[in-house]
């Protein structure tokens, strides 16, 4: 792939949550929420101080994170769905 996002943004692959309960009740497309979490793809550069310097970013590829509800933007690059978000819109990485 050839995205590279900019400064503190971040490419994030959703990790699709699984269609049946514990139980073993299937759950319709229709009825499932968008997960809330994802796998980071690629990351910026990283934030400009004012007097220049360079501040790195916390995630890096490859990292499990969660995220809001509502954070981010939907793009789809070579068919294949993604979200591109500041990396303040990511609550954590998961261990």
């Amino acid at each position: 792939m050839k995205f590279r996002p900019l400064h503190d943004r971040v490419l994030v692959k959703r990790i699709e949550s699984e269609e049946k309960t514990k139980s073993g009740i299937i759950i319709p497309d229709t009825a499932k929420e968008k997960p809330q979490e994802g796998e980071i793809i690629a990351v910026g550069s990283g934030v400009r101080k004012e007097d220049g310097t360079l501040i790195p970013l916390d995630v890096k590829a490859g990292d499990r994170v969660l995220f809001g509800k509502w954070s981010g933007t939907e793009i789809k690059i070579e068919g294949d769905d993604f979200l591109v978000m500041k990396e303040s819109d990511i609550m954590g990485i998961l261990a």
